[in-house]
């Protein structure tokens, strides 16, 4: 797993075989940040990330410069590994969580600039993972939600919905 762009790039983490998580491909996350930077500046960011696996997202995001990353996963062996990605860098903006994305979100009183989730494709309340975003508040006004998933589901129909992006197997649905 690399970084792509920011303060921590072209660092390398080593993800441990053993892991089951379906990181987001180099390939998919690069051309997810080119787009993000329409509409973000990361640079003082909240953000969120939800489903967070290996935390390629969350150290994207705290090497482009968002001040707080929440990063939520239930996997033990993961969160350590994201807590271990931190410490290497030596930084206190990501707070890695080990809990259940949905208790999370449930329990959740702040809002996010920035709100990114990577379910596994197979979990079943993915097609509801936007409407429990949205219905918990958990975007400041203009704040951006992204969602990766397989090619099987589609948002166009959500009244958040403002576009889809695909590359290979990975698609991204982004609401506001």
């Amino acid at each position: 797993m690399r970084v792509i762009s920011g303060r921590y790039k072209k660092r390398h983490f080593d993800i441990p075989t053993s892991f089951k998580a379906r990181p987001t491909t180099d390939f998919a996350k690069e051309n997810l940040f080119n787009v993000l930077t329409n509409y973000l500046d990361f640079e003082g960011l909240t953000a969120l990330d939800l489903f967070s696996g290996t935390g390629s997202i969350s150290i994207e995001l705290v090497s482009r410069g968002c001040s707080k990353v929440i990063s939520v996963e239930k996997d033990s062996r993961h969160h350590a590994f994201i807590c271990k990605i931190m410490r290497e860098v030596q930084t206190d903006a990501c707070i890695p969580l080990r809990t259940d994305v949905f208790r999370f979100i449930d329990r959740c009183n702040e809002t996010f600039d920035f709100v990114f989730a990577d379910p596994p494709y197979a979990l079943q309340e993915l097609p509801t993972i936007p409407d429990c975003i949205f219905q918990k508040r958990l975007l400041k006004e203009d704040g951006l939600f992204v969602l990766e998933h397989g090619k099987d589901l589609q948002f166009d129909k959500h009244p958040h919905f403002i576009e889809h992006r695909s590359y290979g197997s990975v698609n991204f649905s982004f609401f506001r």
